[in-house]
């Protein structure tokens, strides 16, 4: 063989190699830099200048990130940066983060699948759930009982409360959790206000929804989620037992303050429903495409009943959402209208872990980010912002402007 030809069957096998690994190769959408956010005297603004993540990420303090994206019904792509510790450990596709408050929207899955069972009603007095504990009557709840819509909703009058414990004196107990006995430091599961009344956020009101489930089951809410939603959807990386099982302890994703430090998670509690999911990002897209698939009736696993009853909308938010007009479904928050309708829910645990899912079940596109920064909310609405515009949302550039 000549040379000349030698050349051209070398660059003819080189181009066949190439054209095969892109084939292979999911795009990385976010390889030419996110959308910055800045802060300005009228509010946030998004800017039209793109940054790279890892220099968003330095410049914000955060270590970790990971960014699953869902586009046709089904997981795309899934990105990572940074490290999940302070020794240099990457992140990876297989990376748990802690989902925080998004917990609470696996928690509403698993309401509205016994719902579809027929073993709960969304409008019947949890009293008639509960066998361990019982909801105390006082003049705020002898007209007005608390029920499973209510507290979806965060309608249920009851406080919005953070579970601390004396740890000198042991773990308590569920129970003690919701009577707020020791050695639990936290306000009691007993309404405030008139349940229905008013909209107010709640997370012993996701920890009472907890003890339902259990006492309805007589299952613990781990097996009650890994029966109904883990195992099915192949959730591998997806748990709420904590401390975690060893088989996942060096997949940890660790905390970060918001000065970049490491810090000891603060997971351990027997209240898991409102905050205690460890999961991946790729797990959590599992679970929003099985969803969005129900929503056309093309899913094996959820009906399109129980998505349309997860994103009914039940009343109008007193407040914005990243400057959006936002509703309350059953266990999740809506934004858009029509076609564009969006569900979401996001999440913060204290000393610093952050995630939000959106998706939008009439395009079947959205995304699951988690980072394990206290900061790291700013970074995932940059994220939001830049995936908005190359996957074509309905919306998710919240901050966007007429300013270069």
């Amino acid at each position: 063989m000549n040379k000349e030809l030698l050349k051209l069957y070398v660059f003819f096998l080189t181009s066949l190699i190439i054209a095969s690994c892109n084939n292979d190769k999911k795009i990385n959408y976010l390889a030419d830099g996110i959308y910055e956010i800045i802060d300005t005297d009228s509010g946030k603004v998004q800017i039209q200048r793109k940054t790279p993540v890892a220099l968003r990420m330095e410049k914000l303090k955060i270590p970790g990130l990971s960014i699953t994206v869902i586009d046709s019904f089904k997981t795309q792509e899934t990105i990572t940066y940074g490290e999940k510790d302070s020794v240099n450990n990457e992140v990876t596709n297989n990376t748990l983060f802690q989902a925080a408050s998004v917990s609470k929207y696996v928690t509403a899955i698993l309401v509205h699948h016994f719902i579809e069972k027929g073993l709960l009603n969304l409008d019947t007095d949890i009293n008639q759930y509960l066998k361990s504990w019982e909801m105390p009557t006082n003049n705020f709840t002898k007209d007005n009982p608390v029920t499973l819509r209510l507290l979806l909703t965060h309608q249920s009058g009851l406080p919005s409360t953070n579970f601390a414990y004396d740890k000198e004196k042991g773990m308590p107990t569920l129970s003690q959790v919701l009577n707020a006995e020791p050695p639990a430091i936290n306000k009691p599961a007993v309404p405030e206000f008139i349940p229905g009344s008013s909209w107010s956020y709640s997370n012993i009101g996701y920890a009472l929804i907890q003890q339902i489930l259990e006492d309805v089951t007589n299952k613990s809410f781990q097996n009650i989620a890994q029966t109904i939603l883990f195992e099915p959807l192949e959730m591998n990386s997806s748990t709420f037992i904590y401390p975690l099982p060893k088989s996942l302890k060096d997949r940890e994703a660790m905390p970060f303050n918001s000065n970049g430090e490491q810090k000891l998670p603060d997971l351990d509690s027997p209240a898991k429903a409102q905050g205690g999911l460890m999961t991946s990002t790729e797990d959590l897209a599992k679970l929003t495409s099985e969803l969005m698939r129900a929503y056309k009736d093309k899913s094996k696993v959820f009906s399109k009943g129980l998505v349309n009853k997860l994103i009914n909308k039940e009343l109008k938010l007193p407040f914005k959402f990243y400057e959006q007009t936002a509703y309350m479904g059953l266990g999740v928050l809506l934004i858009g209208e029509n076609e564009d309708i969006a569900f979401l829910h996001n999440g913060y645990n204290s000393p610093g872990s952050v995630c939000i899912v959106i998706g939008f079940p009439e395009k079947g596109k959205g995304a699951v980010i988690a980072s394990n920064s206290a900061n790291g909310e700013h970074l995932y609405l940059e994220v939001i912002a830049t995936l908005a515009d190359k996957y074509k949302w309905p919306s998710g550039q919240f901050f966007k402007r007429l300013r270069e």
